[in-house]
């Protein structure tokens, strides 16, 4: 009877996927994955930040405390930054917080950094569903919640 019940609890899971996005680039390519009908999951919350580098570590780990399942940071190409420099501070800075969440015990695969410019609103798509799909296999995120915050 426990073993059904653990089943249907896990088919029923949903991940909550976190995706800070960069005005200039990474929102408006989910904008345009909207405009242009294309699939992505109604469970990706979008945070809209004026630049990918403004988007401090900690904001991540709260997410994941405050019960995210997944963390996506998505900005401009390298070279295309608005604030010319700004992604290469975001690539630096969350390289180092890949191996702190390693540390801490949040497996690398619900954190992803990636470059969306605003032309590519399948690339968007496809990047959330990857996520979504990676996430979805690992399970919950049990490790830093919060269990004052519910969802």
């Amino acid at each position: 009877m426990l073993l059904e019940e653990k089943t249907s609890q896990e088919q029923a899971f949903e991940p909550l996927i976190v995706a800070f996005c960069c005005n200039w680039c990474s929102y408006a390519g989910a904008d345009l994955a909207g405009t242009s009908r294309l699939q992505y999951p109604a469970n990706v919350k979008i945070i809209k930040v004026p630049c990918s580098c403004r988007v401090n570590p900690n904001f991540v780990l709260r997410a994941f405390q405050k019960g995210a399942d997944g963390v996506v940071i998505a900005g401009c190409h390298p070279g295309d930054c608005h604030y010319s420099t700004g992604n290469y501070f975001t690539r630096r800075r969350f390289t180092l917080l890949m191996n702190m969440l390693d540390f801490i015990g949040i497996e690398k695969e619900r954190f992803t950094v990636d470059w969306i410019s605003a032309a590519e609103g399948s690339k968007f798509a496809a990047v959330m569903n990857g996520v979504l799909e990676k996430v979805h296999k690992l399970g919950p995120n049990r490790k830093m919640r919060d269990k004052r915050w519910k969802r």
